[in-house]
């Protein structure tokens, strides 16, 4: 495809999940006390959208992803948290 092919199919869809991006953190910013893990994971995938580089999906996920290989004992909990907690090493 060319890249007007690719503008006219998807720019509007990625239009509103920018905008919606942008509500998010409005709203996180107008919350009170302190943000977690989560904010911080966010935050530092959304650089990889602005760097111009290829492979900017990747970065992302790679940003919001456990890279740990060692199976876990139990589960933290019941459902996926969208983010993983860095720890330092």
């Amino acid at each position: 495809m060319t890249r007007q092919q690719v503008l006219d199919l998807y720019f509007m869809d990625a239009r509103c999940k920018l905008i919606e991006i942008a509500a998010f953190l409005d709203r996180v910013d107008r919350g009170s006390g302190p943000a977690d893990f989560r904010l911080t994971a966010f935050r530092e995938a959304m650089q990889h959208l602005a760097s111009g580089e290829t492979g900017r999906a990747s970065a992302v996920l790679t940003a919001l992803s456990d890279p740990t290989v060692a199976p876990i004992e139990k589960a933290p909990g019941k459902g996926a948290i969208g983010a993983w907690v860095k720890t330092e090493a």
